[in-house]
């Protein structure tokens, strides 16, 4: 099995930063794609950043030029460098990995078990 291993939320005031990170492991062949999502109360888990396996980047519009991802492929490690966060940026953030297993079988996408990220003064 693959486990993802998200850490660095926390409480930030607004204007201020931080870096979540989500380490893979266990059986992994290749990791293709993999991403943050973010889940505020009473509302739906959106798309926050993903990134290819080549380092192709796609990000939510309200993220973007605060928000970067970035992914050490020897690690197995994703990084949300977050930056000018917002109140609205408060959230359970989660991480998501397409993983092959083997070369022979489809790829599964998993998730992390969520960190707490809260934007307040």
């Amino acid at each position: 099995q693959v486990q993802l291993v998200e850490s660095g939320g926390g409480l930030v005031q607004p204007g201020g930063s931080l870096t979540l990170s989500c380490a893979a492991s266990g059986s992994i062949f290749r990791l293709n794609a993999m991403g943050w999502y973010r889940q505020a109360p009473g509302k739906e888990r959106e798309l926050v950043a993903v990134i290819g396996s080549g380092g192709s980047t796609h990000y939510a519009d309200s993220v973007k030029g605060r928000f970067t991802i970035s992914r050490d492929n020897a690690k197995n490690t994703v990084y949300l460098q977050m930056n000018s966060l917002k109140p609205e940026d408060t959230a359970v953030y989660y991480c998501n990995a397409d993983v092959l297993t083997t070369w022979y079988n489809p790829g599964n996408k998993y998730w992390g078990q969520g960190t707490q990220v809260t934007v307040s003064s």
